[in-house]
């Protein structure tokens, strides 16, 4: 199987898909293509097991085209950014986000720790698959030097983004989903001030990431919220570049819900530039609804932090995000940042003096959603399905302007989503379910393994 850019970087099942050989060849291809002026690349990878593996060869391939590459090891994606930003240089991650630990996928950083503009990504991708790389010897390789983990700066700069107010008074649970966040959440909170009384999923073994914990599944996450009766809990993902909350109460909270509670924080303190937010195709209705009340213009995206960020940058805007707890605060930094969201939240409830399971309950209202991942035989069938698109018509006529349908191929897998929004569960479940088979039916099963 060819790989090809998803929507953010390469992802597939490590050693079969995503092979060492692949990663040395990417290694080549970021370097030539985003290496520019810089001396260095930053690395990093999350806790799976296949991520040694791949960041070797990654880094021996940017190392073969003559750049050299500094290790940082197990850390968050966002902490990637924040040093690529601050050398101004480029970055890559080796991580697969919130998929289980089979799989795993490599992001890249323009210098600065920028997303790649799609010219970028495009150069990048071409040049991978030419296959045709020069050949360098002597002093003109580049080295590979291990970097030892410093938090300090790191620390500053969230901690800044809430104007560096204590968070005393605070008691969090977090959930490092036995990812990279193992190695940075706990100390940024509490140099914030806050009391970490328990951390979960912090165990790491190179399987067990995002495994029953993490922004996947917070059932572990809201008993611990409730046993040690906590302010909040924050649930990140692998790589922490996004965050799923749990009130007081043991309830989840997901990243409508934030995007609507910072939202209407920060336009009452007059720091949501540009009055405006950025949201993809799958956030609720009722977030819509929220912002429009608010007097909050929005725009509507692709799904990916990519999409986001490009919305925002347009537009001068400072807050975006998905569903899924991604949330950007491009003020504070150049990426979605799990940890940084999670002490925005935290400081929002300490001074508003109110919990945030009420915070988040009358923040906004949901439309009941109901998502099917349709597994097919080509994804790439779907744009010209007519039959698919005539019976997404027609649900969509049926609604009558009381809810919406998605139907989008995965960034990553032959799967389509179809997601219906509606007023009613029941709604929205008989259509997302009618679909799903007309999708089934059309697109056909995938290919059975041998």
């Amino acid at each position: 199987m060819k790989a090809r850019f998803g929507t953010d970087g390469l992802r597939g099942l490590a050693g079969e898909v995503l092979t060492p050989e692949l990663a040395v060849s990417l290694g080549r291809s970021a370097a030539a293509v985003l290496g520019g002026k810089a001396e260095v690349m930053y690395l990093g990878r999350d806790t799976r097991l296949s991520g040694s593996m791949l960041s070797a060869g990654f880094a021996s391939g940017v190392a073969a085209q003559g750049l050299n590459v500094i290790d940082l090891g197990v850390v968050p994606t966002p902490y990637v950014a924040f040093v690529s930003a601050g050398a101004g240089a480029p970055g890559a991650v080796v991580s697969a986000s919130h998929n289980p630990f089979a799989d795993n996928g490599i992001k890249l950083f323009a210098a600065g720790g920028l997303k790649l503009s799609d010219e970028e990504e495009a150069a990048v991708e071409e040049r991978l698959h030419a296959e045709v790389h020069p050949t360098l010897s002597g002093e003109r390789i580049g080295r590979v030097a291990v970097q030892e983990l410093d938090l300090g700066a790191y620390v500053e700069k969230l901690t800044a983004g809430i104007q560096d107010r204590s968070l005393s008074g605070v008691r969090v649970v977090l959930d490092v989903a036995n990812g990279a966040a193992v190695t940075t959440a706990e100390t940024v909170f509490t140099a914030a001030g806050a009391t970490v009384a328990e951390v979960v999923g912090s165990r790491p073994d190179g399987t067990n990431i995002n495994a029953g914990c993490g922004s996947n599944d917070t059932r572990v996450l809201s008993e611990a919220v409730r046993r040690n009766r906590a302010t909040l809990g924050l649930a990140f993902d692998g790589d922490a570049d996004r965050v799923v909350a749990v009130d007081e109460k043991g309830t989840a909270v997901d990243g409508d819900r934030l995007i609507a509670m910072l939202a209407a924080d920060l336009q009452s303190r007059g720091r949501l530039a540009g009055g405006g937010v950025a949201v993809t195709v799958m956030s609720n209705l009722g977030l819509h609804e929220a912002l429009r009340d608010l007097k909050v213009q929005v725009e509507v995206t692709q799904v990916g932090d990519r999409s986001i960020l490009e919305a925002l940058a347009r537009r001068g805007w400072s807050l975006g995000g998905e569903q899924s707890g991604h949330i950007v605060l491009r003020d504070l930094a150049t990426t979605g940042d799990g940890v940084l969201t999670g002490l925005l939240l935290a400081d929002l409830v300490l001074r508003s003096d109110r919990p945030l399971s009420e915070l988040a309950s009358t923040c906004m209202r949901s439309f009941p959603q109901v998502m099917i991942n349709v597994a097919v035989a080509d994804k790439e069938l779907l744009a010209p399905a007519e039959e698919v698109w005539g019976e997404v018509s027609a649900v969509q006529a049926e609604l009558d302007g009381r809810g919406r349908v998605v139907l989008r191929p995965s960034g990553t897998e032959n799967l389509v989503r179809v997601m219906v929004e509606a007023d009613t569960q029941q709604a929205a479940a008989e259509g997302a379910e009618r679909l799903a088979a007309v999708v089934a039916r059309v697109l056909g099963p995938p290919p059975a393994e041998v």
